[in-house]
């Protein structure tokens, strides 16, 4: 739909926008392209810090996805990074923020970083769902175990999945989450 780079930016503060989290190289794009079922919607690099604005898309009108710049390890300019800070804040603010998808690599788990999102958003539980990605990267065991971390970790303050682009795993789960929250217009609705 569009990129911004600054708040003047914006799409109308109206409808729902859920936001699409995580560190960088975390796996939100790949995410999103299985996600929406296209291979190459948003694009995806080995190199941290590719998502440098935030890249809305349209799912119908008046519902879009958000896909932020990743946190952590991201190679990009500092001129950029320094004006993530003012522009992930004026997204808070904006009406329309009413769900937040996370996602958190299961080989690394939640860590402060994450936590600190979910202070940020500071969304009711029911509007923040985890994808565990890159499932394909741990067994069976490994997954449970991870997804048992995951779910201790946060507390009751999101919802908490395994999930795997490659393989499928987890994917039409993750679609019926946000396809619920679009219908109901999920988080608050005055900030």
């Amino acid at each position: 739909m569009l990129s911004v780079a600054q708040p003047s930016q914006f799409p109308p503060d109206e409808g729902w926008e859920v936001a699409i989290a995580g560190r960088s190289n975390a796996g939100k794009s790949t995410a999103i392209n299985a996600l929406l079922g296209r291979h190459a919607l948003a694009r995806t690099s080995k190199t941290p810090g590719r998502t440098q604005l935030l890249n809305y898309f349209e799912l119908a009108p008046g519902k879009r996805l958000v896909d932020l710049p990743g946190y952590g390890h991201a190679e990009a300019p500092d001129a950029v990074r320094a004006r993530w800070g003012p522009l992930i804040h004026a997204l808070r603010e904006r009406a329309s923020f009413r769900s937040l998808l996370l996602i958190i690599d299961v080989r690394r788990g939640p860590k402060p970083e994450d936590l600190a999102l979910l202070d940020w958003a500071n969304l009711p539980a029911p509007a923040v769902h985890v994808l565990l990605s890159k499932g394909d990267q741990l067994n069976q065991s490994g997954r449970m175990a991870a997804l048992k971390d995951a779910t201790a970790k946060l507390a009751g303050r999101a919802s908490v999945q395994i999930f795997s682009a490659l393989k499928g795993t987890g994917l039409e789960e993750a679609r019926r989450v946000v396809l619920t929250w679009a219908a109901q217009g999920a988080g608050p609705q005055e900030k």
